[in-house]
């Protein structure tokens, strides 16, 4: 389908989360993840918002349109990694808006991840019950 149009990619990631961001030029404003549209993929609305958080920051909504494969980590995880992404592919399309989206925080990588379990502890922290006997 749209295997022949130029696009700018951009690859986004948060948590455990990594999505593939391809965004066309001259497009309807349609977005795609895994298939399927924002709608039928994200219940929450708010995890739409986050999606389209750096359209609405470069006024470009409805310019583009994006198709998204997201894997890996839950469904706020995926999000914010579509949104990492998205940035970074409309920094490709545009370098002015360079300045805007990274004010908003939006073209650096969440960091926070789940820390890993250690010997010797039932979680990452979390210590066995102490027994006196």
């Amino acid at each position: 389908m749209f295997d022949s149009n130029p696009y700018f990619y951009g690859t986004g990631r948060r948590k455990s989360s990594v999505a593939r961001v391809r965004v066309y030029a001259n497009g309807t404003g349609k977005i795609t993840i895994n298939d399927r549209d924002i709608d039928e993929y994200f219940g929450l609305e708010t995890l739409k918002l986050i999606v389209r958080q750096p359209l609405a920051l470069t006024d470009s909504e409805g310019k583009f349109d994006i198709v998204c494969s997201v894997a890996g980590g839950g469904v706020t995880g995926q999000a914010g990694a579509i949104r990492h992404g998205l940035s970074r592919a409309l920094l490709q399309y545009e370098p002015e808006f360079r300045a805007a989206l990274k004010k908003a925080g939006f073209l650096t990588r969440d960091p926070r991840m789940k820390e890993r379990k250690k010997y010797g502890l039932k979680g990452a922290r979390r210590a066995p019950q102490f027994s006196k006997r």
